[in-house]
C-alpha cells in the first residue's frame, strides 16, 4: 500500500480517537519474517524429489555384489552387502547375482516348456555330438557355477552382463564334443564313468584358464547319454547275447558243480562200502579164528537140549537135527510111523 494512503488512514484514526470514541487497532499477524523461511523450505522439499527421482543410493543384498561405474567406468573394487550410496547422473550401481547358477543342457523330450526366470536355473538344446564314426549322440548333462565375486567388476568390464552366454555355453559345448568324439557310439555306455570325469576335468581346466577366473565352477553331472535308435538296438542285442551267454556258463558251471558232488559223494559211499565191508571181513575173520571143534559140540550140545526139551511138551513135532557127529542130517516126522520105522532101521 503507498506510503501516503497509508498515512491518509493513520490521521483519520487519530482524529476518531481524538473525539472520544474507543476504537481498537486489530492485531494483525506479522509476515515480515516468514519470507526467511520460504527458501529452506522450497531446498528440503526439492531435496526430497531429487532423492525419490534419483534414488542416489543402493541395497546389496548377501550374495550379490555391486558394480560402480563413475561416467562409464567400471569401478575395480565391488560393492559388497549392504548399503551404498553414489552421485546420481554421474554415478551407475549394477547388482549382480553370485549366487550358484544352474544350466541344463537337455533334449527336446525333456525339457520344460519355460525356464526358470529369476531363480538362477536356465535351460537349453541338448549338445549334439559326433562319435569316432560320425555318427550323431546327444549328451545331457547338468553344470552348476557361480560369478567370481572378487573379479565381478573386471569379469563384467571384459564380457558384458551376458558373461555366462560367452564363458560357460562355449567351453561346455567344446568340451563335451571333444570328449565323446573319441569314443565309439557302442562304447559311450561302458565308459560312462571316464567319459564323465573327463568332461568335468575339461571344463574346469578351460575356466581356470580365462583371465582374472572369472567364474567358480561347482560341478559338472553327465545325466544322460542318448544314442541313435539303431546303434541302440545293436547294443541290446549284444547286451541280450552277453545275458544269455552269461546265463549258459552259469549254466554249465553249475551242471560241472553238481558232477563233482555226485562223484565225490559216490566216492565216499563206495569208501563207506568199502571200509564197512573190510570190518566186516575182520570180524567174520576173527570169529572163525575164535571157532574150534569143542566150542562147535558145546553148541550142538545145547541146541539139541533145546529139542529135548521142546519133545516132552509136543511129541507130534518134527524135528530138524543138526550135522555133525554121528546124526545125519535129517527129518522125522512121529506121526509117520513107517518113515520112523525106517529112520530106526537104518
Amino acid at each position: 500500500m503507498p506510503a501516503d494512503l497509508n498515512d491518509y488512514f493513520n490521521k483519520k484514526s487519530d482524529n476518531k480517537n481524538d473525539k472520544g470514541l474507543n476504537i481498537k487497532k486489530p492485531n494483525l499477524p506479522d509476515f515480515s519474517g516468514l519470507g526467511k523461511f520460504n527458501g529452506l523450505i522450497y531446498a528440503i522439499i526439492a531435496i526430497i524429489v531429487i532423492l525419490v527421482l534419483a534414488k542416489p543410493f543402493v541395497i546389496i543384498n548377501s550374495g550379490e555384489v555391486g558394480i560402480k561405474s563413475t561416467a562409464g567406468k567400471f569401478d575395480p573394487n565391488p560393492l559388497n552387502a549392504g548399503f551404498h550410496f553414489f552421485i546420481p547422473f554421474i554415478q551407475e550401481v549394477r547388482v549382480v547375482d553370485t549366487k550358484v547358477r544352474i544350466i541344463n543342457y537337455t533334449s527336446i523330450e525333456g525339457r520344460n516348456e519355460t525356464n526358470y526366470r529369476g531363480s538362477g536355473i536356465e535351460t537349453k538344446d541338448t549338445i549334439s555330438v559326433l562319435d569316432s564314426r560320425g555318427l550323431p549322440v546327444n549328451i545331457d548333462i547338468t553344470v552348476q557355477y557361480r560369478l567370481n565375486p572378487q573379479n565381478a567388476p573386471q569379469t563384467i568390464a571384459a564380457w558384458g552382463f551376458s558373461w555366462e552366454n560367452k564363458i560357460i555355453d562355449p567351453v561346455v559345448r567344446n568340451v563335451v564334443r571333444n570328449v565323446v568324439g573319441k569314443y565309439t557310439a557302442e562304447e559311450l555306455p561302458e565308459r560312462r564313468n571316464d567319459i564323465a570325469e573327463g568332461i568335468d576335468n575339461g571344463i574346469r581346466s578351460d575356466i581356470d584358464k580365462q583371465p582374472n577366473r572369472p567364474v567358480e565352477l561347482a560341478s559338472v553331472q553327465l545325466r544322460e547319454i542318448i544314442l541313435p535308435p539303431k546303434v541302440k538296438e545293436q547294443i541290446e542285442r549284444v547286451q541280450i547275447a552277453k545275458q544269455e551267454a552269461e546265463r549258459t556258463k552259469y549254466e554249465v558251471e553249475k551242471a560241472n558243480q553238481e558232477a563233482l558232488r555226485k562223484a565225490a559223494l559216490a566216492k565216499g559211499t563206495a569208501e563207506a562200502v568199502k571200509i564197512e565191508a573190510n570190518a566186516q571181513a575182520y570180524a567174520n575173520k576173527e570169529i572163525a579164528r575164535s571157532l574150534d571143534g569143542n566150542l562147535l559140540r558145546l553148541k550142538q550140545i545145547e541146541i539139541q537140549r533145546h529139542f529135548n526139551e521142546a519133545l516132552k511138551t509136543n511129541n507130534d513135532a518134527k524135528i530138524f537135527l543138526t550135522p555133525g557127529g554121528a546124526v545125519p542130517n535129517i527129518w522125522v516126522d512121529t506121526k509117520d510111523r513107517a518113515k520112523q520105522s525106517a529112520v530106526e532101521n537104518k
